[in-house]
């Protein structure tokens, strides 16, 4: 599978009463795949995967996979505290018609870097889909995949590739050089720094912002894959003070904020992340019309 670009990790739409809005699931794909997304990710962290319950997991993938038919890979998170859960989300993705699953380290207990190496091993054996790892200490309690341990998962047939959302480059540029290239595909988790990572060798990003401006993050990469250097660079500048914005409430819920302010109406989070005050959500929008988003 040749995974690459951006892959934004899809907001879930919910209804005013925190139901999840498999309508406007739908919709929403179909307006980031206009916008030259080169894959869908659903389930990830922006997409409140923490918060729904098996069945509405199920009902996402599957609502993804048919909307998408195959035009880009569709990737779902299928990460969970124990390996057990995580192998059964694994297989279920895989039923359901998913390309590939992007499995987080666990996210309350510690587990040890040999633990970490058993965890995903198991998971890769019982599935027939790729698996990518998923690196994200800021929402693990500070638990990273090291870079010899992301080496030797790399030799794991259908470990394929790992996003990395740790911010840091000196360590993203380690994973890339340890593991085989271009078999093994690193993909970018920190939208500040998706320019600095595609030179470096990352396949791609997986933005969050990317909900919010798909033709910049995309323009990001495809610029750079045209060798147009300043026009990448001047994207990413544009770019970045929305990433660090996003910081004004509990994310993700400043994400579907952001959405909801430029009228693309994916609904609430869910409790305990309540709306943004007043006072920030002016704040938001005044980044959203200084990157010109507003129609």
């Amino acid at each position: 599978m040749n995974l690459h670009g951006i892959i934004p990790p899809v907001v879930t739409p919910m209804k005013e009463n925190e139901d999840v809005d498999l309508d406007r699931l739908r919709w929403l794909i179909e307006h980031l795949l206009a916008q030259g997304v080169h894959g869908i990710f659903v389930l990830g962290t922006t997409s409140e995967f923490y918060a729904l319950d098996e069945s509405e997991k199920q009902a996402v993938i599957a609502t993804a996979v048919a909307q998408v038919n195959k035009r880009v890979p569709v990737m779902a998170g299928t990460g969970a505290e124990t390996t057990r859960e995580a192998i059964r989300l694994s297989q279920m993705a895989q039923r359901e018609g998913a390309d590939a699953v992007s499995v987080i380290t666990p996210y309350y207990i510690s587990p040890t870097q040999a633990e970490i190496i058993d965890h995903y091993r198991r998971i890769a054996e019982n599935i027939s889909i790729p698996l990518l790892l998923y690196n994200n200490p800021s929402v693990t309690g500070g638990l990273k995949i090291e870079v010899e341990t992301c080496a030797r998962l790399a030799e794991v047939p259908n470990i394929i590739g790992m996003k990395d959302s740790a911010g840091d480059l000196q360590t993203l540029i380690e994973f890339i050089r340890a593991t085989p290239q271009p078999r093994f595909a690193v993909f970018q988790g920190r939208d500040t720094l998706i320019l600095p990572a595609l030179q470096f060798g990352a396949r791609g990003a997986v933005a969050g912002t990317a909900n919010i401006a798909p033709r910049e993050c995309v323009g990001i990469y495809e610029a750079f894959r045209r060798g147009d250097l300043a026009l990448a660079q001047e994207l990413q500048l544009k770019l970045s003070p929305l990433r660090i914005g996003l910081a004004v409430g509990t994310p993700p819920g400043t994400v579907k904020a952001a959405m909801n302010l430029l009228g693309l109406n994916v609904g609430p989070s869910r409790a305990p992340i309540a709306p943004l005050p007043t006072d920030k959500l002016d704040k938001l929008r005044g980044i959203l019309r200084q990157m010109g988003l507003f129609p």
